[in-house]
């Protein structure tokens, strides 16, 4: 057995040698290396040492799937090895100059959006507890009803399930400002603006308990508590605004004149252009993804749950983040999270089929952990390390998916949160709808590893892959 040291020495020779490698960087599964000349690689020899479950070439970094642990280990000894260093950030700054228009544009949305996820998780999990707290089956236990439960806890729960919603378009608009390149400072306040308490609060006003202020007698200002594309599409003009201006000011005048010229425009153009118009679109936008999630027959499950891991390989599955936000904030619940759920157990299941049917060592050592890693979110070493090597063991999986999902619609499953799925997903179920998400989730992965073991995987794949 190599050790890590040996791995990744023979990772620099597969991908052209220390002369062709820019720099190396990781995330949570992936070593990614920024190469010169891709053609170089030698993608069999990289597919072929041990522990690395998969490679591909993306967003103009070559990613050795490596799985979460190891990864650190094996940077760690690459890096020892004389390789430049990178964060993940410096190298997204590298990788945004390659590719088309298109993919340039979803990796910047998902620069802007990403970030914010891990407080929007922690806040979906807060809904989940709380779910769980005040079910009358729950206090029973405790010899407690839902009237017993005092104000000032409610009071506290609400802080802690509401507060990133009502400060949302802060969190975009810092977001958008610091991958736009302006001040995020400037994003924040301008952000914060956008909800100030001295506007008629947003969902006063879509309750019909308050009135718009009326400009001009025909543009309505109100806050934007829980709005996403308005404070986005501010962010990026916005930021742009403020280099702008930075260019032409003289240095000595840089501090007061920048930010005050930047905020004062753009708080002008955010609440009498940019809300009304793109809160109009939004407010579509939310309308037309609705209407698709209640399509009758579960039809909606089996199309999402079938196609969602076509779109994380094809790397775009980032756009989607802004609606699953949008669904959480208007709605109060994330019906998207238990179909996208489905599809990545799905994956797993298949993993596991070839894991447990393959007789080769070393294929066991790279399916079944694969598999596991699935069930915890992260599909990208089943899918690109085991089930896209094979090829029918990852269409097996897109059916699992697809059945998953049409149970997942049928059954109605409205998550608390977003971005976490399968095992640790179970935490945004917690409302009393834990054993039929645990009932999806376990069709996906039966299905698919059903399908798998009977149609999909044999040894012969591996012999014929090997010739």
């Amino acid at each position: 057995m190599a050790n890590n040291q040996e791995i990744a020495k023979q990772i620099i020779e597969a991908v052209g040698g220390d002369e062709n490698i820019v720099s190396a960087a990781h995330c949570a599964t992936r070593l990614r290396i920024m190469v010169k000349d891709k053609e170089k690689i030698n993608q069999d020899q990289v597919e072929n040492i041990e522990k690395v479950k998969g490679a591909f070439y993306n967003s103009g970094q070559y990613q050795v799937i490596l799985g979460t642990g190891t990864v650190n280990k094996i940077y760690e000894e690459v890096t020892k090895l004389g390789i430049d260093a990178s964060s993940k950030g410096e190298q997204a700054k590298e990788a945004a100059k390659s590719g088309s228009r298109f993919q340039r544009a979803i990796r910047t949305f998902g620069d802007v959006f990403v970030p914010i996820i891990p407080a929007l998780v922690a806040t979906g999990l807060f809904m989940g507890l709380r779910g769980l707290v005040m079910q009358e089956q729950i206090l029973a236990l405790f010899g407690m009803s839902p009237e017993d439960i005092s104000q000032n806890f409610l009071l506290f729960t609400e802080i802690l399930t509401d507060t990133a919603f009502v400060f949302l378009p802060a969190l975009v608009a810092w977001s958008t400002f610091r991958v736009f390149g302006g001040s995020p400072i400037i994003g924040l306040v301008l952000g914060l603006m956008l909800v100030s308490p001295a506007l008629p609060n947003a969902w006063g006003v879509a309750g019909g308990s308050v009135e718009p202020l009326m400009f001009f007698g025909f543009i309505p200002v109100l806050g934007y508590q829980g709005s996403v594309l308005p404070a986005f599409i501010a962010g990026i003009i916005g930021a742009k605004l403020e280099k702008q201006i930075r260019k032409r000011v003289p240095d000595a005048f840089d501090l007061i004149v920048t930010p005050f010229l930047t905020l004062l425009i753009m708080i002008f153009l955010a609440l009498f252009v940019i809300g009304p118009v793109f809160h109009t679109v939004e407010d579509l936008i939310l309308r037309g993804t609705v209407a698709v999630l209640e399509w009758p027959f579960g039809i909606s499950g089996l199309l999402i749950g079938g196609l969602n891991q076509i779109i994380v390989v094809s790397g775009v599955h980032h756009v989607f983040n802004m609606l699953e936000i949008s669904l959480l904030e208007n709605l109060g619940y994330n019906p998207y999270n238990a179909i996208v759920t489905c599809a990545t157990a799905a994956q797993g299941g298949a993993a596991l089929a070839v894991g447990l049917k393959s007789k080769s060592t070393k294929l066991k050592a790279l399916a079944l952990p694969s598999s596991f890693s699935a069930f915890l979110g992260i599909t990208e070493p089943a899918i690109f390390g085991v089930n896209l090597r094979y090829g029918k063991p990852f269409i097996m999986g897109l059916i699992g998916g697809a059945v998953g999902g049409f149970f997942a619609s049928i059954f109605g499953l409205k998550a608390t949160g977003m971005a976490i799925t399968v095992i640790p997903g179970a935490l945004l179920y917690l409302n009393g709808q834990i054993l039929l998400y645990l009932l999806v989730n376990l069709i996906a992965i039966g299905t698919a590893f059903a399908l798998t073991w009977m149609f999909g995987y044999s040894d012969k794949m591996l012999k014929n892959q090997q010739q």
